[in-house]
């Protein structure tokens, strides 16, 4: 890894980190959280992820990327694999 790229892996493991912590304290409250809620969000960052015609830029681009890995990972970790 260069280290004119180093921040961009850093930025993506703290957003990533951040997002599943959150996940895991909603999935934790009283309301919890559920599969369908999750999988209703993923549609719509899979939606805002396609419709960068503008161009976010490379930071908002880890944003995005992490935060959808962050709840596709959650949703089958919790959901469609328990057991693992």
């Amino acid at each position: 890894m260069s280290l004119s790229n180093e921040w961009q892996d850093v930025k993506y493991k703290e957003i990533f980190d951040q997002e599943t912590r959150g996940l895991i304290r909603r999935q934790q409250s009283p309301a919890g959280i559920s599969a369908d809620e999750l999988k209703g969000t993923l549609k719509n960052l899979y939606i805002m992820d396609g419709a960068d015609q503008g161009g976010r830029g490379p930071l908002q681009d880890i944003i995005m990327s992490a935060t959808i890995a962050a709840y596709e990972k959650f949703l089958f970790d919790f959901f469609l694999h328990p057991d693992k």
